[in-house]
């Protein structure tokens, strides 16, 4: 399911709406039936306030209510955010107290896809009056600059890493993505943190940005992917940006080369 606001109106909030009620009867189905799990990957940025201002805090917390809260909420308190219910009104429907109650746990696992940190400004309300839709609903003035940001500060954040197509490096040096490998080791050295002690504020920013954590617990995490294994297309980038641990020539019959990010 996209987000991409591609038409207006109500036609931007159903199709979420109808996602947990469906995940709910697969979840049934499949226990049922089968014995088996059920989960869903939410694709969602972390949000970073402009500065250590109210507004610019509550600004990343409305847009993270907006991209995660959106998808999750519902799946684990059986509503959308409050944030989104004040701010998107009669547009973004409503279920029903027997709804609410089904969907309510209904999953085995979550999955996050996560790219990239934005910074998100507060912006004023009335400048928002008109023209009314899901991408202004948050009341938040993101960064219009569409690249991968790594967020240094690692613990509990989302972070990403991406390596610009540039045409002029060699082939050696194309392969040569230090990069990428620091950035693994020091992401899944978090994520192993994380999975073993309890997670708590540790620096200045999260002291101040995160309101939506209101306990720590070790995190219960099954697996993880990196993203990607090849040089692919990308769905808002196309082939500008170069994921892969795998260099794809795509000058030469897609043949592929390992990256130093794959020993």
């Amino acid at each position: 399911m996209c987000s991409f606001q591609y038409r207006k109106g109500l036609d931007t909030t159903n199709p979420n709406y109808n996602a947990p009620l469906k995940l709910r009867i697969l979840w049934t189905f499949y226990q049922d039936s089968q014995k088996g799990i059920t989960g869903i990957t939410i694709v969602s940025s972390w949000f970073v306030p402009y500065d250590k201002s109210k507004s610019d805090q509550d600004a990343a917390q409305r847009a993270l209510d907006f991209m995660y809260g959106w998808f999750m909420d519902p799946l684990t308190q059986g509503d959308y955010p409050f944030s989104m219910r004040v701010l998107a009104g009669d547009r973004l429907p409503k279920f029903t107290k027997q709804q609410s109650e089904l969907i309510k746990g209904s999953f085995d696992f979550i999955g996050l896809n996560y790219y990239t940190t934005n910074y998100a400004v507060a912006f004023p309300f009335s400048n928002y009056a008109k023209n009314r839709s899901y991408d202004t609903d948050a009341y938040a003035n993101l960064t219009g600059k569409n690249c991968i940001n790594i967020f240094l500060s690692l613990c509990s954040h989302l972070v990403g890493v991406d390596e610009f197509n540039n045409v002029s490096l060699t082939l050696a040096e194309a392969l040569k993505d230090d990069v990428r490998i620091a950035y693994y080791q020091q992401h899944l050295q978090q994520v192993r943190r994380a999975m073993r002690y309890p997670m708590s504020p540790s620096s200045d920013y999260m002291n101040y940005q995160l309101p939506i954590i209101s306990h720590y617990h070790r995190v219960d995490v099954r697996g993880f992917f990196a993203w990607s294994l090849m040089d692919n297309f990308e769905w808002m980038d196309g082939y500008t940006v170069r994921f892969g641990i795998y260099y794809v020539d795509y000058k030469d019959g897609l043949k592929r080369y390992p990256k130093s990010s794959t020993h």
